[in-house]
């Protein structure tokens, strides 16, 4: 039965509203309704965030001093020698994030038995649910850990930071994190894991994604500890490495894409702050060799990664107006001696967004990305994605988001039918 696109509108209209009103559903009674992190340090979440996730330098300070800072009654002993042996909050640092989403491909995508078309308009209630540990464990001893649950998933491990940070005085900070993927530690959102303005690889099932992603972009997870220094509010210099992580089962060659002993990870920044103003201008990477796995012993030759990636970040932000523009420029070169001998393909990643917010409640985003490949990496993407943001309280958010693609799969004929519609609702309590 054919519909007409007057009925086809509708019915996309409805599915959104219905997300919209289960998200007003889901806003809290009181703007005090605040995560962890506010909770321990008695400030309102505007103090480390313009909107969330993105970190104003109160924030980035925070996380690079092991989410210590306080403002708790405390649980708290001392040594014969006037050493702090304890000092936790007297409440648990916990909170809690529902995400809950509709979303709608221009085109249906093709039905899984090659026959008709799937389902469009997918709703998902939750598209993800975490529950957060962040805050202080001891003295100069501090963690974010998040368990999710997603759609057809169980409860895991998903972003984990844990940290010990020290100031030697008041213009130098050192630290050591102990994480689980590359760039969950950094503190621009510029790189990966915390990317914003706007999350330009939505991680709905039913999204178009990119082809491909550098192992430093989210291509790599794993077990990884790094020593850090910041200096003079400026500088800030980290080196570490990271080790495939077994999950509950012994790696061999049933695994994929294992780290042949570590893969180094490194990353320096320059960040310069004046008045109501910062810009940060930085360089990452990593270098990896994995084998290969899947059904190959993992022995013998091993593929080899080298990541090399630029990235700046500027935010102005006072009380009525914020601004933020973040890019990164991502090249991998990649030696295949192991799956596909004699071939050497690079891929590359360049991605660009800015946004601006009123009174921290209305907001208007812009990005693009794109992503091309040589050898066997031909799987080319480019899109624009446009969002807009309302925040009723600091820990709640509606946001509208269109990508269009202009290349998809190598392709530019037919890229537009993967433009995707996407409504989100978002609370944090």
């Amino acid at each position: 039965m054919s519909h007409s696109p007057t009925s086809r509108i509708a019915s996309r209209l409805a599915r959104l509203s219905l997300v919209a009103a289960t998200a007003a559903l889901l806003l809290p009674g009181a703007a005090q309704a605040v995560p962890s992190f506010a909770r321990q340090t008695g400030l309102a979440c505007e103090a480390c965030h313009t909107v969330f996730p993105e970190l104003t330098p109160f924030g980035r300070r925070f996380k690079l001093n092991g989410y210590t800072i306080d403002n708790l009654p405390q649980v708290s002993d001392v040594s014969t020698n006037k050493d702090e042996t304890l000092l936790l909050n007297q409440l648990p640092p916990l909170s809690f994030m529902l995400q809950t989403s509709v979303t709608s491909t221009k085109k249906a995508a093709p039905d899984a038995s090659g026959t008709g078309s799937a389902q469009n308009g997918t709703t998902e209630f939750p598209q993800q649910a975490s529950l957060f540990y962040a805050g202080r464990i001891a003295p100069n001893l501090g963690a974010f850990v998040q368990m999710t649950y997603t759609s057809g998933n169980p409860l895991s491990m998903d972003n984990t930071d844990i940290r010990y940070a020290k100031n030697v005085n008041p213009n130098f900070l050192w630290g050591l994190s102990l994480n689980n993927n590359p760039t969950v530690q950094d503190v621009w959102n510029t790189t990966a894991a915390w990317q914003a303005p706007i999350d330009q690889r939505s991680d709905v099932s039913s999204a178009p994604r990119p082809g491909g992603f550098a192992l430093v972009d989210g291509g790599l997870g794993g077990i990884g500890m790094s020593a850090y220094g910041y200096w003079n509010n400026s500088i800030y210099a980290e080196l570490g490495a990271y080790r495939s992580s077994a999950n509950g089962a012994p790696l061999d060659s049933t695994s994929s894409a294992v780290i042949d002993g570590l893969a180094p990870y490194w990353r320096l920044a320059y960040e310069r702050q004046w008045g109501v103003q910062s810009w940060e201008v930085g360089a990452y990477g990593m270098n990896a060799k994995l084998y290969p796995g899947n059904g190959l012993a993992l022995s013998g030759a091993t593929d080899r990664y080298n990541d090399v990636a630029l990235d700046t970040q500027y935010e102005y932000i006072n009380d009525q107006n914020i601004y933020s523009v973040t890019s990164t420029y991502i090249k991998e070169d990649q030696t295949l001696d192991a799956s596909s001998p004699g071939t050497n393909p690079s891929f590359k990643t360049f991605r660009v967004a800015g946004n601006y917010y009123y009174q921290r409640k209305y907001g208007a985003s812009l990005g693009y990305y794109s992503t091309t490949g040589s050898g066997s990496l031909g799987d080319d993407q480019a899109a624009w994605t446009g969002e807009l943001d309302w925040l009723p309280y600091q820990n709640t958010r509606l946001a509208l988001q269109y990508t269009a693609f202009n290349k998809f799969g190598g392709m530019s004929t037919n890229a537009s039918d993967n433009n995707t519609l996407y409504l989100l609702g978002w609370i944090n309590f």
